[in-house]
């Protein structure tokens, strides 16, 4: 095992953590895999599980268990294409099934009995297995198959219906993210961890700076139609609620929104009903700004009480580990911040003597969960809020003098949109602020800055080769 620039000290192999989502951090996983084969080192994901959009809502609603979307998304993207299998096998995770109800169930019917084109190219006993995991989930959508709850086959994603499928067959979250890793000959020196190790789900929910609260993930960042439920399992009497009362009391707002009171599902009777409802098609595009900031993310339990939960013990034994932790791009509230209050993971951070490097990798745009185009975060804002929230589990309060603690250098993209940067007052409060060339991109029929990834790279080995302290 290696030691000095690349050791902690305790003769294992360092490592670097990474805090991220799935989809936007998806982009620097190149930049992330060159660094550490650079350094020789081992490389951590940590990602949330608190997402209650897209197919996993409808895995969530049915079966329960944590949020399958974002691990799946990273593993997906890790898999190595080096071979028409590998290829093959990617293609078959990311595969999502028709938008159409009837043509989904019926084109998954299709992949769990091995007629479909998916298959091509993935060798026999691999594709036993896969499908072995694929019918434990399909047998248990088939038991739990109701007059008053179907599950809709809608969009769902292939990767998330294994991993659902595999949780369930070993009764382990961690030995279904290994099953697919295995499979999929996911590199070794790279560690996919859920923020939360269980078998069950968890939420989120945001307090504002006007008091109120706005629970579940899809409510906080990109707020949804409510998708029926299939066949018209259940009437339509009420409506949404995306706040809930400091108090946990639920409100309500508009009409015409789907009741799922008589529902049979996975969930506890009396949950909050905007945790309960479908969110399969959602848009995070031309959202509302939020009616004020975000103050304070917490985890809720079904009916709204805050709850405090302990992070994954492979989570804290990670940073532990580390020379440097990166809070990467991605939804600064909704997929960073839920995997930084967890307990342990503050403590894990401050008290760690090796880890040299605190690195946020600021967002290239604002959106609705950093005060849009209403009232935008600047730079400063971004490192309140991470340091905020990593204190938070240790009781430690944040001032201008210990911010560094927390982020020790700021790498960030300037250009329309961006937000803003004041260097001067940052590296004053001991930070050290990195510009980065970016990239224009077309994406969607417009264009957005983006990282080159090459520049970012040489950045962040500049950063990692450095051997200044934390003060």
């Amino acid at each position: 095992m290696e030691n000095g620039a690349n050791g902690v000290g305790t003769g294992r192999r360092a490592e670097i953590t990474v805090f991220s989502g799935g989809t936007a951090a998806n982009s620097l996983v190149d930049v992330f895999n060159n660094v550490i084969r650079t350094r020789r080192c081992r490389l951590n994901y940590v990602i949330p599980i608190s997402d209650n959009g897209g197919s996993s809502s409808e895995l969530i609603r049915v079966l329960g268990g944590p949020s399958v979307g974002d691990i799946r998304s990273r593993l997906v993207r890790l898999i190595p294409e080096n071979n028409a299998e590998m290829t093959a096998l990617k293609a078959l995770f990311e595969h999502r099934l028709a938008q159409d109800t009837d043509a989904a169930r019926t084109e998954w019917l299709e992949i769990v009995e091995g007629r479909h084109l998916r298959w091509a190219y993935i060798s026999s006993p691999k594709m036993e297995l896969i499908r072995s995991v694929l019918n434990t989930v399909n047998v248990e959508i088939v038991k739990r198959n109701r007059e008053s709850s179907r599950y809709n086959f809608s969009k769902a994603s292939v990767g998330n219906m294994f991993l659902a499928g595999a949780r369930i067959f070993s009764g382990s979250f961690e030995s279904a993210i290994y099953l697919l890793s295995i499979i999929c000959s996911i590199p070794p020196d790279i560690n996919v961890l859920p923020a939360i190790n269980s078998n069950f789900t968890h939420h989120i929910s945001a307090v504002l700076d006007d008091s109120t609260s706005i629970a579940g993930q899809v409510a906080i960042s990109h707020p949804s139609s409510p998708t029926a439920l299939p066949d018209d399992a259940a009437p339509v009497t009420g409506a949404p609620s995306t706040t809930i009362s400091a108090g946990g009391g639920a409100t309500s707002s508009s009409s015409n929104f789907l009741s799922v009171e008589e529902a049979e599902d996975a969930n506890l009777p009396g949950s909050l009903s905007v945790l309960r409802r479908p969110n399969i098609a959602f848009s995070k595009d031309e959202e509302e700004d939020l009616p004020a900031r975000i103050k304070q993310i917490q985890y809720i339990n079904p009916y709204g009480h805050e709850i405090r939960p302990a992070a994954n013990t492979k989570v804290v034994e990670a940073i532990k580990s580390s020379t440097a932790v990166i809070y990467s791009i991605g939804s600064l509230y909704t997929s960073i911040i839920p995997s930084l209050i967890l307990r342990g993971v503050g403590k894990a951070i401050e008290d760690t003597p090796t880890l040299r490097h605190k690195i946020l990798i600021l967002n290239s745009k604002l959106d609705r969960e950093t005060g849009g185009k209403r009232d935008p975060m600047s730079a400063k804002d971004f490192v309140e809020a991470i340091a905020s929230a990593v204190a938070s589990t240790t009781g430690q309060g944040i001032t201008k003098y210990n911010m560094r603690k927390y982020v020790s250098h700021l790498v960030y993209l300037e250009g329309e949109g961006t937000p803003f940067v004041d260097v001067a007052m940052l590296q004053g409060l001991g930070i050290t602020c990195i510009n980065v060339q970016g990239r224009l991109v077309q994406e969607k029929h417009k264009t957005e800055l983006r990282y080159d990834e090459e520049a970012l790279g040489r950045v962040l080995e500049g950063i990692l080769s450095s051997q200044d302290l934390l003060m």
